[in-house]
């Protein structure tokens, strides 16, 4: 076990996916989970008896053997940022220094409140991000990503998306998380979700070390219907008949590919969006958030003062 405070049991869950495969044609990976495992969804998330009646969605999903079920992970199928959580868990154990994962939540203000990237942001975003695990053994992010699963995301799953994605499951649709977050992270989460798989962002490795490089680019935005769309074609899916789910506005063109589009806990500019062209919309927070750690939808009032507030706490925060 590494690093030190509160911990669960973390089993293998490495064990519960099957090897990580490129797409062809687009730079994105597939990580399959292994639904005969013992190891897959094994945690908390499964359990749906408790849910209230008002966090289960109607039973409009109906068995169909071409029909998937394309999920966002960040705010959709989790509160905050599944990349924050891990490079809180990497920070906690040294891996690197507080100025990293400053940048890094600079950067996500940004997205979050403009609702599209420079080219420049993206770099840097990249950057930050493989900068921080160059030089370490695959195995070594992925034991972290276990244990940041069972500390800090296993809580955060929005029942009633982890309900939806029941619903998809129950009918025989394959359900996908398709995510920007490391492709390994990304397999952590599907299969302690009992999901289909993942697609994810893939780290280049030579001999179980990480390069600090991309194999490709980030998924995101666009790449990210690319991916899907590759996926459908190797399965044989048809896309008018799948489901995609999202909170944010950048993933509109995954959205606009799919017959059944849904917005959840949608930001502004996706909301508007959604109520335009009639789409299926689910919030299931409490109210509007402003900027939090982990967590950071804000619109334009106050999203300064936020992200200022966020930096001078975050280094109190990630020590705990």
């Amino acid at each position: 076990m590494v690093g030190r405070g509160r911990r669960r049991s973390t089993p293998d869950v490495s064990a519960a996916t099957d090897e990580v495969e490129l797409l062809p044609g687009v730079d994105a990976s597939a990580v399959e989970v292994d639904r005969t495992s013992p190891l897959a969804a094994a945690g908390p998330a499964t359990e749906l008896a408790d849910e209230p009646a008002s966090a289960r969605p109607e039973a409009l999903i109906k068995a169909d053997p071409v029909a998937a079920a394309f999920f966002d992970l960040d705010n959709t199928v989790i509160q905050g940022a599944s990349l924050f959580h891990l490079a809180k868990g990497l920070y906690r154990r040294d891996f690197f220094p507080t100025r990293v994962i400053l940048k890094g939540l600079w950067l996500q203000v940004y997205f979050r409140l403009v609702g599209r990237e420079k080219p420049q942001h993206i770099e840097d975003a990249r950057s930050a991000t493989l900068g921080f695990i160059a030089g370490r053994r695959v195995s070594e992010v992925e034991e972290v990503g276990r244990e940041v699963y069972e500390e800090s995301i296993a809580d955060r799953i929005w029942p009633g998306t982890r309900a939806i994605a029941q619903m998809h499951l129950d009918a025989g649709h394959q359900v996908w998380l398709v995510t920007a977050a490391p492709i390994e992270v990304a397999g952590i989460i599907a299969a302690r979700l009992g999901l289909t798989g993942a697609l994810g962002t893939t780290a280049e490795h030579h001999d179980g070390i990480y390069t600090g490089r991309l194999k490709g680019e980030l998924l995101h935005g666009t790449a990210k219907a690319e991916a899907v769309r590759a996926l459908a074609h190797e399965h044989g899916l048809d896309l008018a008949r799948c489901w995609a789910y999202s909170d944010s506005y950048n993933d509109l063109p995954m959205l606009s590919l799919v017959g059944h589009p849904c917005a959840i806990n949608p930001d502004g500019r996706l909301l508007v969006h959604a109520e335009e062209h009639d789409w299926a919309i689910r919030d299931y927070r409490s109210g509007r958030r402003a900027v939090r750690l982990g967590l950071v939808g804000a619109g334009a009032t106050g999203a300064a003062a936020g992200a200022v507030a966020t930096g001078l706490a975050v280094h109190r925060v990630l020590r705990r």
